[in-house]
Protein backbone atom coordinates (compact mmCIF):
# COMPACT_ATOMS: atom_id res chain seq x y z
CA UNK A 1 0.00 0.00 0.00
CA UNK A 2 2.76 2.47 1.36
CA UNK A 3 4.79 1.47 -2.30
CA UNK A 4 1.57 2.39 -4.74
CA UNK A 5 1.07 5.58 -2.63
CA UNK A 6 4.85 6.73 -3.17
CA UNK A 7 4.57 5.59 -7.04
CA UNK A 8 1.15 7.76 -6.84
CA UNK A 9 3.15 10.32 -5.48
CA UNK A 10 6.21 10.21 -8.18
CA UNK A 11 4.06 10.18 -11.04
CA UNK A 12 2.19 12.90 -9.87
CA UNK A 13 4.97 15.32 -9.29
CA UNK A 14 6.28 14.08 -12.40
CA UNK A 15 3.49 15.04 -14.43
CA UNK A 16 3.67 18.12 -12.30
CA UNK A 17 7.32 19.30 -13.49
CA UNK A 18 6.30 18.49 -17.62
CA UNK A 19 3.39 20.65 -16.92
CA UNK A 20 5.39 23.66 -15.78
CA UNK A 21 8.20 23.21 -18.09
CA UNK A 22 5.91 22.84 -20.93
CA UNK A 23 3.95 26.31 -19.64
CA UNK A 24 7.37 27.72 -19.21
CA UNK A 25 8.35 26.98 -22.81
CA UNK A 26 5.22 28.26 -24.21
CA UNK A 27 6.03 31.15 -22.50
CA UNK A 28 9.26 31.57 -23.99
CA UNK A 29 9.51 34.04 -27.48
CA UNK A 30 10.36 32.97 -30.45
CA UNK A 31 13.54 34.75 -31.28
CA UNK A 32 14.57 35.72 -34.94
CA UNK A 33 18.24 37.26 -35.21
CA UNK A 34 18.41 39.17 -38.26
CA UNK A 35 21.58 40.95 -39.45
CA UNK A 36 22.25 43.74 -41.47
CA UNK A 37 25.59 44.39 -43.66
CA UNK A 38 26.64 47.10 -45.49
CA UNK A 39 29.17 47.70 -47.87
CA UNK A 40 30.37 51.45 -47.43
CA UNK A 41 33.31 52.42 -50.11
CA UNK A 42 34.68 55.80 -49.51
CA UNK A 43 32.32 58.14 -52.33
CA UNK A 44 34.00 60.04 -54.65
CA UNK A 45 32.59 63.94 -54.32
CA UNK A 46 30.06 64.51 -56.76
CA UNK A 47 30.23 68.03 -58.53
CA UNK A 48 26.36 69.12 -58.20
CA UNK A 49 25.53 67.19 -55.34
CA UNK A 50 23.37 69.25 -52.60
CA UNK A 51 21.66 66.60 -51.04
CA UNK A 52 24.15 63.90 -49.97
CA UNK A 53 22.52 60.43 -49.33
CA UNK A 54 23.27 60.00 -45.73
CA UNK A 55 25.82 57.53 -44.27
CA UNK A 56 23.16 55.29 -42.29
CA UNK A 57 20.87 55.23 -45.64
CA UNK A 58 19.40 51.45 -45.11
CA UNK A 59 20.22 50.91 -41.32
CA UNK A 60 17.94 53.34 -40.04
CA UNK A 61 15.08 51.52 -41.97
CA UNK A 62 16.08 48.29 -40.82
CA UNK A 63 16.61 49.96 -36.58
CA UNK A 64 12.93 50.52 -37.97
CA UNK A 65 11.67 47.43 -39.45
CA UNK A 66 12.81 45.71 -36.19
CA UNK A 67 10.88 48.16 -33.97
CA UNK A 68 7.67 47.31 -35.81
CA UNK A 69 7.99 43.73 -35.66
CA UNK A 70 8.99 43.72 -31.83
CA UNK A 71 5.47 46.23 -31.59
CA UNK A 72 3.69 43.62 -32.89
CA UNK A 73 5.77 40.36 -31.84
CA UNK A 74 4.83 41.39 -27.65
CA UNK A 75 1.43 39.98 -28.16
CA UNK A 76 2.88 36.89 -30.57
CA UNK A 77 5.67 36.02 -28.21
CA UNK A 78 8.26 37.07 -31.41
CA UNK A 79 11.59 38.37 -30.25
CA UNK A 80 13.18 40.01 -33.45
CA UNK A 81 16.64 40.97 -32.98
CA UNK A 82 19.60 43.07 -34.88
CA UNK A 83 22.81 42.78 -35.44
CA UNK A 84 24.56 45.59 -37.49
CA UNK A 85 28.24 45.31 -39.28
CA UNK A 86 28.78 48.37 -41.65
CA UNK A 87 32.32 48.60 -43.31
CA UNK A 88 34.54 50.10 -46.10
CA UNK A 89 36.52 47.01 -47.16
CA UNK A 90 34.80 43.96 -49.19
CA UNK A 91 36.89 41.59 -47.67
CA UNK A 92 36.11 42.58 -43.92
CA UNK A 93 32.32 42.30 -45.29
CA UNK A 94 32.67 38.84 -46.24
CA UNK A 95 34.59 37.95 -43.02
CA UNK A 96 31.76 39.51 -40.94
CA UNK A 97 29.02 37.64 -42.78
CA UNK A 98 30.61 34.26 -42.31
CA UNK A 99 31.16 34.85 -38.77
CA UNK A 100 27.79 35.85 -37.95
CA UNK A 101 26.69 32.91 -40.13
CA UNK A 102 28.95 30.80 -38.10
CA UNK A 103 27.34 32.17 -35.25
CA UNK A 104 24.14 31.02 -36.37
CA UNK A 105 22.46 33.47 -38.14
CA UNK A 106 20.60 32.57 -41.37
CA UNK A 107 18.55 35.41 -41.64
CA UNK A 108 20.38 38.89 -43.69
CA UNK A 109 19.72 42.32 -45.05
CA UNK A 110 22.29 43.43 -47.18
CA UNK A 111 23.24 47.14 -49.14
CA UNK A 112 25.91 46.76 -51.53
CA UNK A 113 26.85 46.65 -54.99
CA UNK A 114 25.75 44.04 -57.39
CA UNK A 115 29.57 42.52 -57.16
CA UNK A 116 29.85 42.15 -53.82
CA UNK A 117 26.53 40.70 -53.39
CA UNK A 118 27.18 38.41 -55.63
CA UNK A 119 30.14 37.20 -53.32
CA UNK A 120 28.15 36.97 -49.85
CA UNK A 121 25.54 35.24 -51.79
CA UNK A 122 28.30 32.57 -52.84
CA UNK A 123 29.88 32.37 -49.16
CA UNK A 124 26.36 32.33 -47.20
CA UNK A 125 25.20 29.01 -48.87
CA UNK A 126 21.82 28.08 -50.19
CA UNK A 127 20.19 27.64 -46.44
CA UNK A 128 20.62 31.60 -45.30
CA UNK A 129 18.26 33.72 -46.69
CA UNK A 130 19.31 37.42 -47.93
CA UNK A 131 17.47 40.28 -48.49
CA UNK A 132 18.90 42.61 -51.10
CA UNK A 133 18.17 46.09 -50.14
CA UNK A 134 20.83 48.20 -52.13
CA UNK A 135 21.67 47.16 -55.45
CA UNK A 136 19.31 48.08 -58.47
CA UNK A 137 21.39 45.89 -61.26
CA UNK A 138 19.02 44.74 -63.60
CA UNK A 139 21.37 41.34 -64.17
CA UNK A 140 21.10 40.09 -61.06
CA UNK A 141 16.48 39.82 -62.08
CA UNK A 142 17.85 38.43 -65.50
CA UNK A 143 21.45 36.69 -66.19
CA UNK A 144 22.97 36.55 -62.59
CA UNK A 145 20.67 34.41 -60.66
CA UNK A 146 21.66 34.20 -56.91
CA UNK A 147 19.12 31.43 -55.38
CA UNK A 148 19.80 32.36 -51.67
CA UNK A 149 18.82 36.35 -52.57
CA UNK A 150 15.29 38.13 -52.52
CA UNK A 151 15.52 41.79 -53.91
CA UNK A 152 13.57 44.95 -51.89
CA UNK A 153 14.60 47.41 -53.69
CA UNK A 154 12.97 47.40 -57.17
CA UNK A 155 15.91 47.41 -60.55
CA UNK A 156 16.62 49.80 -62.68
CA UNK A 157 14.24 49.01 -65.68
CA UNK A 158 11.05 49.19 -63.09
CA UNK A 159 12.11 52.37 -62.48
CA UNK A 160 12.59 53.22 -65.98
CA UNK A 161 9.66 51.25 -66.82
CA UNK A 162 7.55 53.50 -64.06
CA UNK A 163 8.69 56.68 -65.75
CA UNK A 164 7.82 55.30 -69.35
CA UNK A 165 4.75 54.18 -68.50
CA UNK A 166 3.56 58.00 -67.49
CA UNK A 167 5.71 59.80 -70.70
CA UNK A 168 3.99 57.26 -72.54
CA UNK A 169 0.71 58.39 -71.27
CA UNK A 170 1.42 62.06 -71.77
CA UNK A 171 2.40 60.91 -75.35
CA UNK A 172 5.97 62.51 -74.34
CA UNK A 173 7.55 60.22 -76.89
CA UNK A 174 10.56 61.82 -78.52
CA UNK A 175 13.09 61.32 -76.28
CA UNK A 176 16.81 63.49 -75.36
CA UNK A 177 18.67 61.01 -73.21
CA UNK A 178 22.27 62.61 -71.49
CA UNK A 179 24.11 60.05 -69.55
CA UNK A 180 27.28 60.67 -67.34
CA UNK A 181 30.62 58.78 -67.63
CA UNK A 182 29.86 56.20 -64.23
CA UNK A 183 29.17 53.02 -64.99
CA UNK A 184 25.95 53.42 -62.77
CA UNK A 185 24.88 55.88 -65.45
CA UNK A 186 25.51 53.56 -68.04
CA UNK A 187 23.72 51.33 -66.63
CA UNK A 188 20.96 53.63 -66.17
CA UNK A 189 20.97 54.73 -69.65
CA UNK A 190 20.66 51.28 -70.92
CA UNK A 191 17.53 50.58 -68.81
CA UNK A 192 16.11 53.70 -70.48
CA UNK A 193 16.81 52.91 -74.17
CA UNK A 194 15.18 49.76 -73.33
CA UNK A 195 12.13 51.54 -71.42
CA UNK A 196 12.05 53.50 -75.12
CA UNK A 197 11.82 50.41 -77.07
CA UNK A 198 9.36 48.70 -74.81
CA UNK A 199 6.84 51.84 -74.90
CA UNK A 200 7.08 53.23 -78.56
CA UNK A 201 9.33 56.47 -77.55
CA UNK A 202 12.45 57.36 -79.93
CA UNK A 203 15.65 59.11 -78.56
CA UNK A 204 16.58 61.83 -80.93
CA UNK A 205 19.68 61.77 -79.69
CA UNK A 206 21.97 61.03 -77.04
CA UNK A 207 24.74 62.77 -75.31
CA UNK A 208 27.17 61.85 -72.69
CA UNK A 209 28.12 64.65 -70.23
CA UNK A 210 31.56 64.73 -69.68
CA UNK A 211 32.67 68.18 -68.85
CA UNK A 212 34.73 68.16 -65.30
CA UNK A 213 33.16 71.44 -64.15
CA UNK A 214 31.38 73.68 -61.56
CA UNK A 215 27.65 74.16 -62.97
CA UNK A 216 26.82 76.03 -60.08
CA UNK A 217 28.55 78.93 -61.90
CA UNK A 218 28.44 77.74 -65.64
CA UNK A 219 25.56 76.03 -65.72
CA UNK A 220 23.24 79.26 -67.80
CA UNK A 221 25.79 78.85 -70.37
CA UNK A 222 26.90 75.52 -71.11
CA UNK A 223 24.06 73.81 -70.90
CA UNK A 224 21.64 75.35 -73.54
CA UNK A 225 24.32 74.87 -75.86
CA UNK A 226 24.64 71.26 -74.67
CA UNK A 227 20.97 70.30 -74.95
CA UNK A 228 20.46 72.18 -78.58
CA UNK A 229 19.74 69.65 -81.54
CA UNK A 230 16.74 68.06 -83.03
CA UNK A 231 13.54 68.85 -80.69
CA UNK A 232 12.33 66.90 -78.42
CA UNK A 233 9.53 66.05 -76.42
CA UNK A 234 11.42 65.59 -72.99
CA UNK A 235 15.13 65.22 -71.72
CA UNK A 236 15.87 62.08 -69.76
CA UNK A 237 18.80 62.20 -67.38
CA UNK A 238 21.50 59.07 -65.93
CA UNK A 239 22.89 60.90 -63.05
CA UNK A 240 22.88 58.44 -60.19
CA UNK A 241 25.56 60.26 -58.43
CA UNK A 242 23.93 64.03 -59.42
CA UNK A 243 27.01 65.37 -61.08
CA UNK A 244 25.43 67.52 -62.71
CA UNK A 245 21.77 66.93 -63.59
CA UNK A 246 20.18 68.80 -61.04
CA UNK A 247 21.30 71.66 -63.10
CA UNK A 248 19.60 70.41 -66.35
CA UNK A 249 16.38 71.78 -65.45
CA UNK A 250 15.00 75.22 -66.36
CA UNK A 251 18.37 75.12 -68.97
CA UNK A 252 17.91 73.56 -71.88
CA UNK A 253 18.00 74.81 -75.24
CA UNK A 254 14.27 73.84 -75.57
CA UNK A 255 12.05 74.87 -72.60
CA UNK A 256 11.13 71.52 -71.79
CA UNK A 257 10.40 68.84 -68.86
CA UNK A 258 13.26 66.83 -67.29
CA UNK A 259 13.14 63.42 -65.47
CA UNK A 260 15.20 60.41 -64.64
CA UNK A 261 17.34 60.80 -62.00
CA UNK A 262 16.23 64.05 -61.73
CA UNK A 263 13.62 66.31 -62.49
CA UNK A 264 10.61 63.54 -62.59
CA UNK A 265 12.28 60.99 -60.53
CA UNK A 266 11.52 57.39 -60.16
CA UNK A 267 11.82 56.35 -56.75
CA UNK A 268 11.92 53.18 -54.02
CA UNK A 269 10.15 55.59 -51.95
CA UNK A 270 10.41 59.60 -51.05
CA UNK A 271 9.30 61.70 -47.85
CA UNK A 272 6.41 63.08 -50.26
CA UNK A 273 4.77 59.79 -50.32
CA UNK A 274 1.82 60.12 -47.46
CA UNK A 275 -1.10 58.05 -48.87
CA UNK A 276 -1.93 54.43 -47.97
CA UNK A 277 -1.39 55.29 -44.27
CA UNK A 278 2.32 55.87 -45.44
CA UNK A 279 2.58 59.66 -43.21
CA UNK A 280 2.54 57.20 -39.94
CA UNK A 281 5.73 55.25 -41.77
CA UNK A 282 7.31 58.25 -42.13
CA UNK A 283 6.31 59.66 -39.26
CA UNK A 284 7.41 56.59 -36.84
CA UNK A 285 10.77 56.95 -38.94
CA UNK A 286 11.18 60.36 -38.25
CA UNK A 287 10.91 59.80 -35.04
CA UNK A 288 13.52 57.53 -34.83
CA UNK A 289 15.78 58.52 -37.57
CA UNK A 290 15.43 62.49 -37.07
CA UNK A 291 15.36 62.87 -40.71
CA UNK A 292 13.51 61.64 -43.79
CA UNK A 293 13.17 58.24 -44.68
CA UNK A 294 15.02 56.91 -48.15
CA UNK A 295 14.72 54.25 -51.21
CA UNK A 296 17.46 52.50 -48.96
CA UNK A 297 15.54 52.60 -45.98
CA UNK A 298 12.47 51.56 -47.46
CA UNK A 299 13.58 48.48 -48.86
CA UNK A 300 15.48 47.49 -45.90
CA UNK A 301 12.68 48.23 -44.35
CA UNK A 302 10.32 46.06 -46.23
CA UNK A 303 13.09 42.83 -46.04
CA UNK A 304 12.71 43.03 -42.24
CA UNK A 305 9.03 43.10 -42.63
CA UNK A 306 8.84 40.58 -45.13
CA UNK A 307 10.89 38.27 -42.43
CA UNK A 308 8.03 39.31 -39.67
CA UNK A 309 5.15 38.19 -41.44
CA UNK A 310 6.56 35.03 -42.92
CA UNK A 311 7.20 34.17 -39.25
CA UNK A 312 3.84 35.45 -38.40
CA UNK A 313 2.56 32.95 -40.70
CA UNK A 314 4.45 30.06 -40.44
CA UNK A 315 5.35 30.51 -36.43
CA UNK A 316 9.18 29.52 -37.41
CA UNK A 317 12.59 31.79 -37.53
CA UNK A 318 13.95 28.79 -40.19
CA UNK A 319 15.57 30.78 -43.20
CA UNK A 320 14.37 27.68 -45.34
CA UNK A 321 10.70 28.11 -44.27
CA UNK A 322 10.51 31.68 -44.51
CA UNK A 323 11.84 31.92 -47.97
CA UNK A 324 9.49 28.94 -48.97
CA UNK A 325 6.60 30.63 -47.64
CA UNK A 326 7.78 33.99 -48.67
CA UNK A 327 7.65 32.64 -52.80
CA UNK A 328 3.98 31.13 -52.42
CA UNK A 329 1.38 32.90 -53.14
CA UNK A 330 0.04 32.64 -49.70
CA UNK A 331 2.33 35.73 -48.91
CA UNK A 332 1.31 39.10 -48.63
CA UNK A 333 3.05 42.00 -47.49
CA UNK A 334 1.45 45.61 -46.03
CA UNK A 335 3.98 47.91 -47.12
CA UNK A 336 2.33 51.33 -47.28
CA UNK A 337 2.13 51.57 -51.19
CA UNK A 338 -1.36 51.24 -51.48
CA UNK A 339 -1.51 47.42 -52.78
CA UNK A 340 -0.28 44.16 -51.01
CA UNK A 341 3.02 43.16 -52.72
CA UNK A 342 4.51 39.49 -52.88
CA UNK A 343 7.23 38.60 -54.59
CA UNK A 344 7.87 37.32 -58.29
CA UNK A 345 8.77 33.26 -57.99
CA UNK A 346 11.41 33.38 -60.63
CA UNK A 347 13.66 35.99 -59.93
CA UNK A 348 13.39 36.75 -56.41
CA UNK A 349 12.22 40.60 -57.17
CA UNK A 350 9.30 42.15 -54.76
CA UNK A 351 6.54 43.61 -56.49
CA UNK A 352 5.85 47.33 -55.98
CA UNK A 353 4.56 50.29 -57.31
CA UNK A 354 6.91 53.24 -57.92
CA UNK A 355 6.19 56.52 -57.01
CA UNK A 356 7.00 59.39 -59.53
CA UNK A 357 8.09 62.24 -57.51
CA UNK A 358 9.38 65.91 -57.84
CA UNK A 359 11.09 67.16 -54.43
CA UNK A 360 8.12 68.40 -52.58
CA UNK A 361 4.82 66.46 -54.19
CA UNK A 362 4.12 62.81 -55.49
CA UNK A 363 3.27 63.42 -59.05
CA UNK A 364 1.90 59.86 -59.69
CA UNK A 365 2.56 56.27 -59.21
CA UNK A 366 2.98 53.47 -61.77
CA UNK A 367 1.88 51.11 -63.45
CA UNK A 368 0.08 53.41 -65.40
CA UNK A 369 -4.19 53.08 -66.05
CA UNK A 370 -4.27 51.14 -69.16
CA UNK A 371 -1.09 49.08 -69.31
CA UNK A 372 -2.36 45.45 -68.42
CA UNK A 373 -0.96 42.02 -67.82
CA UNK A 374 -2.35 38.31 -67.66
CA UNK A 375 -1.07 38.34 -64.06
CA UNK A 376 -0.77 41.77 -62.45
CA UNK A 377 -0.59 45.12 -63.83
CA UNK A 378 2.71 45.18 -61.28
CA UNK A 379 4.65 43.00 -63.88
CA UNK A 380 4.49 45.39 -66.60
CA UNK A 381 7.52 47.25 -64.32
CA UNK A 382 10.65 45.46 -64.87
CA UNK A 383 11.77 42.10 -66.47
CA UNK A 384 8.68 39.84 -66.64
CA UNK A 385 9.45 36.25 -66.50
CA UNK A 386 9.80 35.15 -70.47
CA UNK A 387 12.56 38.03 -70.20
CA UNK A 388 14.46 36.88 -67.38
CA UNK A 389 16.18 33.38 -67.53
CA UNK A 390 16.23 33.35 -63.57
CA UNK A 391 13.93 30.28 -61.75
CA UNK A 392 14.39 30.29 -58.27
CA UNK A 393 14.64 26.62 -56.65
Amino acid sequence: MLKRLKTSLFLASSALLLSSTVALAAKQPLTIDVAYLQFQPERPPALSNVLPEPDDAGLAGAELGIKDSNTTGRFLKQKYQLTQKITTSAEQMLQDGQALYNSGIRLFVVNMPSAQLQQFSAAMGNDALIFNAGSQADELRTDVCLNNVLHTTPSRAMLTDALGQWLNAKRLKEWLLISGNQPEDKAYANALKRTAKRFGAEIVEEKQWSFDTDLRRTAQNELPLFTQTDEYDVVVVADERGDFGEYILYNTWYPRPVAGTQGLTPVTWHRVVEQWGAAQLQSRFDKLAERWMTGKDYAAWAGIRSIAEAVTQTRSNNATELRSFILSDKFQLAAFKGRKLNYRTWSGQLRQTIPLIHPRALVSQSPQHGFLHPVTDLDTLGFDKPESRCRMQ
